[in-house]
């Protein structure tokens, strides 16, 4: 049913009132700050033809803007994803971060704290809008014990509800990281399993890497000798080196904090001995191979259980879903839609994929 511009733009809010009602597990306040802040973002998109045929618009803006639109077409027609109305809008914020993302994690076991909301189900993050109060929600975490982790954000989806705008925080990447978040992105709305953030987003990436390389390599005025092809493939083989280098150090923390003859205070100790010889092994290891990406951001942020699982979610086993797509004779469509079709009702939607895969 059709609705008119005004109701439109309060349906957000009108939304996030009605799902804090029924949210007895999360804070009603901050379901309605969320949905309030959704809705100014929704309340200033313009059209991207509008905003590509504005003078006052820079060319660097309408360039990436006509990569977006371009990437659409490219998930709809080649990947076979339903975008529907999404990245159609453009919402200039004015500030340089979309949110603040909060995550936590026991400090003597890999396991994050999660919150719960409706639709998506349990999650291990909070988005804050404001700085102070995702400051004052990691202050109050680590005095209860937790490991914290606060970092930026410049893109979300909203898994079809609204119609999610590009913005202009999504734009300061280069042309190939924006076609790739517009890809993880739409990926989402293609696959979703509530409960399994770690799926859920290196699915996403292993979309976003793939697709954006498929789409430099493929597209008319690109082709397999460009520089933005060999920049996308050159990434997708590095996340897949950081995915194994991340998986590894996961395996053995696990082995350490599962040692049930210690306690968890020698665990905490004997922790900081593993992480920096992780770091150890990336900088004399890993970074070397590295092609295009660097992760300094990893490499940057003190490493703890938190910022650890923060890159698991993103990052877990990626060399397997190449070997997925690989088993799937390179078709990617079919790869997704293979996914789409079983991941869902699988108890673990990573046991459909093979393991040992090597890494790229």
């Amino acid at each position: 049913m059709a609705r008119s511009p005004r109701a439109l733009r309060w349906w957000p809010a009108a939304l996030a009132v009605v799902l804090a009602a029924g949210c007895a597990a999360c804070s009603p306040l901050y379901v309605i700050k969320a949905g309030l802040a959704e809705w100014e973002i929704l309340r200033a998109r313009r059209p991207i033809p509008e905003v590509l045929s504005d003078p006052t618009v820079a060319d660097d803006v309408k360039g990436k803007l006509s990569f977006v639109l371009e990437a659409r077409r490219f998930a709809a027609h080649e990947l076979g994803i339903d975008v529907g109305e999404a990245y159609t809008m453009y919402t200039r914020l004015d500030r340089d971060t979309l949110a603040m993302v909060l995550s936590a994690a026991y400090r003597h076991r890999l396991v994050p704290k999660t919150w719960w909301f409706p639709i998506v189900g349990r999650v291990p993050y909070r988005g804050y809008f404001s700085l102070d109060g995702a400051l004052e929600a990691q202050r109050k975490l680590e005095e209860e014990g937790f490991d914290t982790y606060l970092r930026p954000t410049a893109a979300f989806s909203t898994l079809g509800w609204f119609n999610d705008p590009v913005l202009s925080t999504m734009l300061r990447a280069d042309d190939v990281e924006v076609v790739e978040t517009v890809l993880h992105e739409l990926a989402h709305r293609h696959l979703f399993v509530p409960g399994r953030v770690s799926f859920n987003e290196s699915f996403a990436t292993f979309v976003g890497r793939v697709g954006a390389a498929r789409f430099f390599c493929t597209r008319q005025g690109g082709g397999p000798d460009t520089v933005k092809c060999l920049r996308a493939q050159a990434r997708w083989r590095d996340v897949q080196r950081f995915s194994v280098f991340i998986d590894t150090l996961v395996a053995e923390l696990n082995g350490l904090y599962g040692d049930p003859e210690l306690p968890s205070d020698e665990k905490v100790r004997r922790r900081e001995v593993v992480f920096r010889k992780a770091l150890e092994e990336f900088d004399a290891e890993v970074a070397p191979r590295l092609e295009s990406l660097t992760f300094a951001g990893f490499r940057r942020t003190p490493l703890n259980n938190a910022t650890l699982l923060a890159r698991v979610r993103y990052y877990h086993r990626l060399p397997d879903f190449q070997a997925f797509l690989d088993a799937h004779g390179g078709d990617l469509v079919a790869a997704l839609s293979d996914l789409k079709e079983r991941a869902p009702d699988a108890e673990d939607p990573f046991s459909l994929l093979p393991t040992g895969a090597p890494p790229g």
